[in-house]
């Protein structure tokens, strides 16, 4: 199903399949099921670029780590409310952070703000999401 959706947008990139192991290691160090619908984006695709070169999805390597960053930066910690709700699995380009809610778990994407801290529903799940991303020429197509 998503090779069919990102075979629409010709000049996206995207990658070979990611492994179950990769997924189970994320999983297991972030302490969450990811949410089904980017288990098996992953499974087809192990990340996507839009034309320009921004991670509208990220490989499940820069899921964990990014998470894993995001949880355990005591800046952050001071800064932002806390991040272990979330799975970040993208991000703007401009700083802006693309995120499922695991707990409780929902389908919607939201996106984080970094200069403000919100947390807004941008999309009704990770294909409407990808389809707005990848059709936005650019622009912050989520504000």
């Amino acid at each position: 199903m998503w090779r069919e959706i990102i075979a629409e947008f010709p000049s996206a990139e995207s990658s070979g399949p990611a492994t179950q192991a990769s997924l189970s290691r994320v999983e297991a160090a972030l302490g969450l099921i990811l949410p089904d619908e980017i288990r098996s984006f992953l499974l087809e695709s192990n990340g996507l670029l839009d034309e320009y070169g921004t991670d509208v999805i990220w490989p499940a390597e820069r899921i964990l780590s990014d998470n894993v960053a995001f949880r355990g930066d005591e800046q952050y910690r001071s800064l932002y409310m806390p991040f272990d709700s979330l799975v970040f699995f993208g991000d703007s380009g401009g700083g802006d952070q693309f995120a499922f809610v695991c707990q409780p778990p929902r389908r919607e994407v939201f996106v984080w703000d970094h200069e403000t801290d919100g947390r807004n529903l941008v999309s009704p799940g990770l294909e409407s999401y990808v389809r707005s991303a990848l059709g936005s020429d650019g622009e912050d197509w989520y504000r």
